[in-house]
């Protein structure tokens, strides 16, 4: 560990003692992850099997062999893989609402342990040359202050030692919420949205793309299906939570 790393734990450590810190859910002391007591992390639903064995969405029930979705299915995903710590509901659901619409950007080093624990599950023998992160539209950005997928990407690379590809993909458009979309209209809604900036920067590499949340994967899909086309060798998707 670094000398300046050392000297902010050994502080850290400081401060909690004398001011020790309350759960993110229910305000009892902290005494789990850095913002979540023990009952409260108890609690998260995590993402297990039977699961599509490519884009990871659970299904409910016993399955016995490898399986994939209708949707999967159907037709076949740009990405190589998609993958998911959580379900997006209770104290994680909440934690991933406070990070965009409360600015609680401390609880970031909590959402990368959930991605750093699927990563090894999952990804743990996959090598890869670059962590990528779905972007912003430039003013929604502005608006916030920040990218929580770049912040995700930027502190699970670094915990990993992945280099983080910059500025490789840029959102041409504003999408707005698709919280009340069908999973047939949000394909149509985020077609064409994203493009690559600088293919160098990913021809030939294995990439991992990044986000908070995945619900029917339309939008990681297209960002998976453009850096394809910009050359990329292979694009598997980590995100916090599945929604």
């Amino acid at each position: 560990m670094k000398s300046a790393d050392t000297l902010k734990a050994v502080s850290d450590l400081l401060l909690d003692v004398v001011y020790p810190r309350s759960c993110q859910h229910c305000g009892a002391v902290a005494d789990g992850m850095r913002f979540f007591c023990w009952e409260c992390l108890s609690d998260f639903h995590y993402v297990q099997p039977p699961f599509c064995s490519l884009c990871g969405d659970p299904v409910p029930g016993h399955i016995d062999h490898e399986y994939r979705c209708v949707f999967c299915s159907r037709r076949t995903p740009y990405f190589d893989g998609a993958r998911s710590a959580v379900h997006y509901e209770g104290a994680a659901g909440l934690a991933i609402r406070a990070v965009k619409y409360q600015y609680a950007t401390w609880l970031i080093p909590d959402l990368t342990d959930l991605l750093e624990a699927s990563m090894r599950t999952h990804y743990d023998l996959l090598p890869f040359d670059a962590i990528c992160y779905i972007p912003l539209y430039p003013l929604k950005r502005r608006d916030r202050g920040f990218n929580q997928a770049k912040l995700l990407a930027q502190a699970l690379g670094r915990r990993r030692s992945i280099p983080l590809a910059k500025r490789v993909l840029r959102r041409l458009r504003d999408t707005g919420s698709q919280t009340h979309l069908t999973a047939a209209r949000r394909v149509t809604n985020v077609a064409g949205v994203f493009s690559v900036v600088r293919p160098e920067r990913v021809k030939g590499k294995r990439l991992l793309l990044i986000d908070d949340v995945m619900t029917t994967g339309a939008t990681v899909n297209e960002c998976a299906r453009v850096l394809k086309e910009a050359g990329a060798d292979v694009v598997y998707v980590l995100t916090v939570a599945r929604g």
